[in-house]
């Protein structure tokens, strides 16, 4: 009876055992940040207990972390490569059950090299962003390490934008602004097209700052070709329709303005054939804070989603040297490419040809006939090391262009951002550029606009135009100064020209001085293009009709160009703004605007509305005031 008693008592105890609770744990949360507010990833944080059991998180893109514990004390330390270890204590205890979620108090990190003093802080979120804009100081020493492999970054929306003081000395490429021709002189005039949308993204980074950006950062063609606008799909069998259309001019009621443009077939062309991609990144010292490398690593995860098994990807990075960090592996195994971005460093000297070198190469090697190949190369464009000149880069990549192998550049970063130097390569590479300034861009262009680049409908498109000098005393074209080409060249299928990507479109627009007031045929149009891998052009021919419309009779596509236009010649300053300003173009911008899904436009108007006020402009009289 007495073992029996034993027995039961030890089964009880057993079921009791095994039937106990588990431990319950709380969130502690905190932010890891620089003295300017700038989120630090890749700081690996360990909570110690005073059993010496340690935990350790690694800080995300947007410098958080956190960590479930159970109740007790804790030492918290925070570790990155260049900077001193520091500690901060924390007590979780049963009194504050009824707390969702604990945080930190501030914790101070400084260089443990000989470099200036960041402030990096540590604080429990809020549930709110404290600011909308983030100021970036210089860090000076370490490396930052990527977002741990086994914990993917938030999506790019979750991420708060990133803006960084515009920097005293940019690199931009000054040009003169096209001057009026005389038609009975000259009357024919011809040009590359161009679908690069980088202009439009610094431009809002500068205004983001409250600061009007420089005259030659405004690139108005960029900042016009950077809405989609309702251009009919092509109907004859050719890659892209072709439109035209004349109203008044909004700041010189003498003149009239027309609008060309061309729209590219809308077509999921990049999954009807295999894409061979090689991802460029620089990876260099100057791509440490978080809007450069993190961003981008996290922004390729976007294109990465969408790629199947019969693409392929291969990643090079450069910094003093280039190194092939992930080889052509299938699209299919999202894992290897991702693990591979998560784990790149930032850290050295920018040699930016040996990396365009290597890139290439890898793209030639693993070339495919069949499909679309293509180096996207994304960076400050703060080249140092080799090959460094404008003259020996250029040369360099005509010499690529001709591998049949396109290029999409991404540009990032202000301190030392070579705008000059991207657009350089973009232009003269067969390819297009982006400048991603907050992380809403990077999901625009990775998401809604890359895939339709990843395929080239058509190559060297020209565009000619011969006014009638019966209806045009003298005309100039807005914009484009960089992608001017001489008349001959239209007819020499030598001369490389803009390419234009699946469902990309193109808008140019031309200031004209009416010779008189008659109305009919103004100006013969001639496009030449090419198919993506053939050699001899093709022509296409339109005529341009003025029918006299007033501009606030012309289409609210071609009234809202025209206030991109007005606005950009504001930012310039230029000599042919005539009686703009930016309320008027602010009126004409949000008259226009129509359908805005993506809420593009409405970002505009904001826009112009900063700028009239930064620009000192009274605000507009209010009729019976």
């Amino acid at each position: 009876m007495r073992r029996a008693l034993i027995v039961i008592l030890l089964l009880v105890l057993a079921v009791t055992c095994t039937t106990r609770p588990p431990v319950a744990t709380r969130p502690l949360e905190g932010v890891v940040t620089d003295a300017s507010g700038v989120p630090l990833p890749g700081v690996t944080v360990t909570a110690t207990d005073a059993h010496g059991a340690k935990r350790t998180v690694i800080s995300d893109s947007s410098g958080k972390y956190r960590f479930e514990l159970p109740d007790g004390g804790y030492t918290i330390a925070y570790e990155l490569a260049g900077f001193r270890t520091g500690e901060r204590k924390a007590e979780l205890r049963r009194d504050n059950a009824d707390k969702k979620k604990d945080g930190l108090a501030p914790v101070k990190l400084a260089l443990s090299q000989n470099a200036e003093s960041i402030t990096v802080t540590a604080q429990a979120p809020t549930g709110k962003a404290t600011s909308e804009r983030w100021a970036f100081g210089n860090v000076a020493g370490g490396v930052v390490r990527g977002i741990a492999p086994t914990n993917a970054p938030p999506p790019i929306a979750a991420l708060r934008e990133s803006i960084e003081l515009p920097s005293a000395n940019p690199n931009y490429v000054g040009s003169k602004e096209n001057d009026f021709i005389n038609a009975a002189k000259e009357t024919t005039t011809t040009f590359a097209i161009d679908v690069d949308r980088a202009s439009y993204a610094n431009v809002r980074r500068f205004l983001a700052t409250n600061a009007m950006p420089p005259p030659d950062a405004v690139r108005i063609e960029e900042m016009i070709n950077y809405f989609t606008y309702s251009y009919p799909q092509p109907a004859d069998g050719t890659p892209f329709s072709v439109t035209a259309e004349v109203a008044g001019c909004p700041w010189n009621i003498s003149h009239r303005l027309m609008r060309i443009g061309i729209q590219g077939q809308n077509l999921d062309q990049w999954k009807a054939a295999p894409n061979n991609l090689v991802f460029l990144l620089d990876v260099s010292g100057s791509m440490m804070p978080p809007e450069r490398l993190p961003l981008l690593k996290a922004a390729f995860r976007f294109l990465v989603d969408q790629l199947r098994a019969e693409d392929s990807v291969a990643i090079v990075v450069y910094a003093g040297a280039a190194g092939v960090v992930l080889p052509p592996t299938s699209g299919a195994d999202k894992r290897t490419i991702l693990d591979a971005l998560d784990r790149l460093q930032a850290g050295g000297s920018t040699a930016g040809a040996a990396g365009i070198e290597l890139a290439y190469q890898t793209a030639q090697d693993n070339f495919r006939s069949d499909g679309n190949n293509r180096v996207i190369l994304a960076t400050d464009g703060d080249f140092n090391v080799g090959a460094t000149s404008f003259e020996v880069l250029q040369k360099l990549i005509e010499e690529k262009r001709k591998t049949g192998i396109f290029l999409t550049c991404l540009g990032v970063g202000t301190d030392n951002y070579k705008d000059s130097m991207l657009e350089l390569l973009a232009d003269k590479g067969n390819g297009n550029y982006s400048y991603l300034d907050t992380p809403r861009e990077a999901e625009k262009v990775f998401k809604r606009e890359l895939t339709g680049t990843l395929v080239t409908i058509a190559k060297d498109v020209k565009v000619q135009l011969e006014f009638d000098p019966k209806y045009v005393a003298s005309y100039r074209q807005i914009g484009y100064e960089n992608r001017a080409l001489a008349n001959q060249d239209f007819s020499d299928d030598t001369k490389d020209a803009g390419e234009l990507g699946a469902g990309h479109s193109v808008t140019a627009l031309y200031e004209i001085v009416p010779a008189s007031n008659a109305t009919g045929t103004i100006a013969k149009l001639r496009l030449r293009y090419k198919a993506p891998r053939g050699d001899s052009s093709r022509l296409i021919e339109t005529s341009v009709v003025d029918q006299g419309k007033a501009v606030f009779a012309a289409s609210p596509d071609m009234q809202f160009a025209a206030a991109i236009a007005e606005f950009g010649m504001l930012l310039r300053n230029s000599a042919h703004r005539g009686s703009a300003t930016y309320a008027e173009a602010l009126s004409l911008a949000r008259a226009a605007r129509g359908v805005d899904l993506d809420g593009d436009r409405e970002e505009l108007v904001r826009m112009l509305d900063t700028s009239r006020a930064l620009s000192g402009e009274a605000p507009p009289r209010v009729a019976g005031k």
